[in-house]
């Protein structure tokens, strides 16, 4: 594929046909600092195929995109994949595929432009930060609805995007989509009493309520990162994991191997949060670790201890993004649980591109209703943020 300007796109099926420095250029990398958000870096995203958890044999076939100069140099890249379904992905277009195909349409394989099992916001169209970024977004959208075309696929979806590319894409044709997820933002708190300070009495007294509850027992919580990290800890997570997501999912997504993998190749950017009673880890929190934001990722335990989940999850998080100076936890999909300890409800974007236009018109009426119940719901949770009242 290629346009007047003298560039060309290249299909890749394994992120390791890119070049890892050319690729994390374009997710804003520099000399000194990796892309600002992990998931989409080069390491993350091979993580997970070279761990056999996003493969065609699991139903995520890559079909990354280069967008590349007339010199051959990657200017640009987007994370795509070929898919057999639509697990693992947390925005919900199960009743799209069922009534398009009870009409007599073939709504898989799809195109879906996300980072696997990850639903926290970022970028998906990379061209870096420099001059004509804008104009390579909109080539690298452009490369998407052709690639669309050329496997004579139902759609193509983009997934937890920043607003602005919404925008962009919205006014390139793409239907927009809102949800909501909830997060902790820091307001210059040196401390996690700084924070408790700003809420309303009867929020503060519960919050330290459960947190003292969570620490019976003789529970003590670390946190691993770096190099401190070793296969002993991994083996306690991926005990954690198996329960929690066997009971959520059926199958859990990720293998064991990823978790090695990512350890490896980005410690300094991993965080594990593990309680650990009479000796033994019995429960265990991961997060990434992002220029300006702390993300929580998975959770699981082996004994269940009251308010324990919030400590490890929630509390925890808050402490270290604290500590670290960090403006934002962004603590993962639904849970509305997650007002009242401090975090507040924020929208969500995705943008989709429907072939049928049949199907396209359904669902942009459907897309007018849901936005407007979004915004209606996250102005209603609003009212009951746990902060005290102002003015």
């Amino acid at each position: 594929m290629s346009d007047n300007r003298r560039v060309s796109i290249r299909v890749e099926t394994s992120i390791g046909d890119i070049d890892p420095l050319a690729w994390d250029r374009a997710a804003g990398a520099t000399a000194s600092c990796p892309p600002p958000n992990p998931f989409v870096s080069h390491a993350f995203l091979q993580a997970l195929e070279v761990s056999g958890s996003a493969t065609a044999d699991t139903g995520w076939l890559p079909q990354h995109l280069a967008l590349e100069d007339e010199t051959g140099a990657v200017i640009g890249t987007m994370p795509c994949y070929l898919k057999s379904h639509s697990q693992g992905e947390y925005v919900f277009d199960y009743g799209w595929a069922d009534a398009y195909e009870r009409a007599g349409g073939r709504y898989y394989p799809k195109l879906q432009v996300s980072v696997p099992f990850t639903p926290a916001t970022g970028p998906r169209l990379l061209t870096g930060s420099c001059d004509g970024a804008e104009g390579r977004r909109d080539i690298l959208a452009a490369g998407l609805v052709e690639l669309v075309r050329r496997h004579e696929v139902s759609s193509a979806h983009l997934t937890f995007l920043p607003k602005s590319d919404w925008a962009a894409l919205g006014a390139n044709g793409f239907l927009q989509r809102t949800d909501q997820q909830f997060h902790w933002l820091n307001d210059g708190y040196a401390t996690f009493e700084d924070f408790l300070d700003a809420l309303a009495s009867r929020k503060r007294k519960q919050i330290r309520k459960e947190r003292r509850d969570a620490l019976t027992n003789d529970i003590e919580i670390e946190w691993i990162t770096g190099t401190d990290l070793t296969e002993t800890h991994w083996d306690a997570f991926w005990t954690f994991y198996m329960d929690t997501g066997s009971r959520k999912w059926g199958h859990p997504y990720l293998t064991r191997s990823f978790f090695s993998t990512v350890s490896e190749t980005m410690p300094e950017r991993t965080l594990l949060v593990m309680a650990k009673r009479d000796g033994r880890y019995i429960a265990g929190a991961l997060n990434f670790i992002g220029a300006d934001t702390l993300y929580g990722r998975n959770w699981g335990c082996i004994e269940d201890h009251p308010f324990l989940h919030f400590e490890v999850c929630y509390y925890q998080a808050i402490e270290f993004a604290i500590a670290r100076g960090l403006g934002r936890v962004e603590a993962g999909a639904q849970g509305a649980h997650k007002l009242a300890r401090g975090y507040v409800p924020t929208t969500t974007y995705s943008a989709h591109y429907i072939a049928d236009p049949r199907l396209r018109a359904a669902i942009d009426d459907y897309l007018s209703a849901e936005r407007r119940h979004v915004d209606l719901e996250g102005a209603a949770l609003a009212q009951h943020v746990p902060f005290k009242k102002t003015g």
